[in-house]
Parts: structure tokens; sequence; C-alpha cells
């Protein structure tokens, strides 16, 4: 643990990435989708294939400071929020400034320029708080605890997303409640302090299957199955996330300060595109309160899961293993 000799703000700076655009070499930009990154993993994927020439990549910044930082009796003054971008194996530090979003806001927005020249893997991304305090400038009174990274060779962010995966029998199970989900393959439990997938041993070699051991076509299997419970997590902890949201004096809805938070701002883009997170939280809370608008959205919510748990990519894989096998039987 650091000791300062001047006060600090005790809580760490939340720190996300909202959006990546790539530079072309003729100037043009491809804006890449919300699969590019991934807030659960801290991760941005510049590694697009069709883009390998690409110059630069832009990257949308979001960071949100702890309570305290921007009070009136604050005993800290010109306050400023910077981004820096670190590659240990080139030596390279890139560093910007956000800007706030409105005065006395905690959030402050703004972008970093990657030049790919400049790396040629992993690079850490950071924010810090800096102040003046006790008339020195330039003191660090806050620093994000999570740092992000920018990768710009792989091509998929989601690709270490690691569920929490514990095996029993539903019909043995001390957790009484399991014995009614006896026949079912697995379910997400939800209200953990993290999200659980509880997989059913009752069921006969479905847990060799999940191992993924066996390769050929089983292992195209194993893929599918373990995204389409990445899917059901996905779903489920977008529902218990907004299922008990904190509701600020004038009705607006607060984004939870744990992993319910995260997995909110990763899949609200896809929910409601195109506005900002706030608002798109905004507009889910008013439509699951409200009369109308919440079955509806369910679609997105799906579509949203879909893309996080990468089912579409095993789906193509199990199916192009499939033909193979079959092109071998006629053989």
């Amino acid at each position: 643990m650091k000791f300062y000799p001047y006060k600090r703000l005790n809580r760490p700076i939340t720190l996300r990435v909202t959006s990546a655009s790539l530079k072309l070499p003729d100037g043009s930009r491809d804006h890449l989708d919300t699969s590019a990154y991934s807030i659960q993993q801290r991760t941005v994927a510049l590694g697009v294939a069709q883009h390998e020439d690409w110059v630069s990549a832009r990257i949308g910044l979001s960071a949100t400071l702890p309570p305290g930082a921007t009070a009136p009796d604050a005993p800290w003054s010109e306050l400023r929020v910077l981004v820096v971008l670190t590659d240990g194996e080139t030596n390279v530090r890139t560093a910007v400034d956000l800007r706030q979003d409105a005065p006395g806001s905690k959030e402050w927005s703004g972008e970093i320029e990657v030049f790919r020249d400049d790396h040629v893997g992993r690079a850490g991304l950071a924010a810090h708080a800096v102040a003046t305090v006790d008339d020195v400038p330039g003191r660090a009174i806050a620093e994000s605890d999570d740092d992000w990274t920018v990768d710009v060779a792989a091509e998929e962010p989601l690709g270490a997303l690691r569920l929490d995966v514990k095996q029993t029998s539903f019909s043995k199970s001390a957790r009484e409640w399991l014995h009614a989900y006896s026949d079912a393959p697995w379910i997400v439990d939800a209200s953990a302090r993290l999200p659980t997938v509880l997989v059913n041993t009752d069921i006969e070699g479905f847990s060799d299957l999940l191992g993924g051991e066996s390769g050929g076509i089983e292992s195209k299997v194993h893929e599918m199955l373990v995204s389409q419970m990445a899917t059901d997590v996905w779903t489920a902890v977008f529902h218990s996330s907004v299922g008990d949201l904190e509701i600020e004096p004038d009705g607006s809805p607060v984004f939870p300060a744990d992993w319910q938070g995260e997995v909110l701002r990763e899949m609200l883009p896809d929910v409601v595109p195109g506005v900002h997170v706030e608002e798109a939280l905004r507009q889910v809370h008013r439509r699951r309160t409200g009369d109308a608008g919440w079955v509806e959205l369910q679609t997105r919510i799906h579509y949203a899961a879909v893309r996080r748990a990468g089912a579409g990519k095993a789906l193509a894989n199990a199916l192009r293993g499939l033909q193979q096998m079959n092109r071998g039987d006629k053989a």
C-alpha cells in the first residue's frame, strides 16, 4: 500500500472504452462495432483481418471519478483527468487529457489515437486524476485500478471469456431449489456475488462433452454449448442488473457500481443503439417499469447476448466441421 503526504480520493476511477475506429491508408475511417471491445475483459481488439494495413486507431473513452472529486470544498484545484497508453515492449507512452462532460460532473470523456507502427502487441490503458494539492501542482489524487488492454493484433476481445461453471447433481444437490430443474442441462444463477452456471451432472455424458478434450466434431459441439451457456449468462445478468436499479430523486436510474454496472455498459449499446449509455439506461428503465415497450426490447437484449457470447462464430465452426465430416464420409 502506498502512503501519500497529502489528501487523495479513497476510491478508484472507473475507465471505459466507448468506441473504436480504424484509419485506413486512403484516409477513410472504419468504425468498428461494439464486438471489437469488451468491458468484461477490458480489452480492445484492433487486429481486424480485412484491415491489416490500418494506420491508426481512435478509441473513445469515458471516465467516472469517485464521489468527492468535484465537490466545492475539495482540498484541490486545477483538476485534470488523463488517460495514458503504455507499451512496455516498444517503450511508447501516450497521454491525453479528457474533457469534463459538464461543470461539476464526475463524468469525463475523450479519445486517444493509437498508431499502428508504435505497437506490436498489447498496451495498457489507465486513467489518472491529477490536481494542485497544498499548492503543489500535478499531484495524483486517484487512478483506475483495472486497466484496459489495447491489442493491435487480436481479432476477438471475448476469446478469454470465462464462465464461473460449477458441476452438481440437480436431483441430489444440497441446494433444494435445484431439485425442480432436474431435467435441465444447466441453470444460470444470477443472484450470487458473481453469476454462476450450474451444470447438471445427472445428464449422462454431458460433463465429458463440456470438457471438450476429444477433438473433432465433439470439440465443435463443445464450443456451441459454451456459447449457448454464455448467451444464457449474458441474458440473465442483464435482466438481473436492470431489475433492482438505484433511482435518483429525479427518477433517473443509476448504474450499479459492481459487475452489474459493467454488464449494462457493455450490452446497452446493442440494446438501445445510437445513444449514450446513460440515456440508454433511462430508456430501458422506462420500458421495464412503464406500460409498454419492454416485451419488444427482448429481441435486442437477446441479440446483444448472442453477440457477446460469440454464438455466430461457434455455429459457423460447427457447420464447417459437419461439412468436412460429410465430405470425408463420401470420399
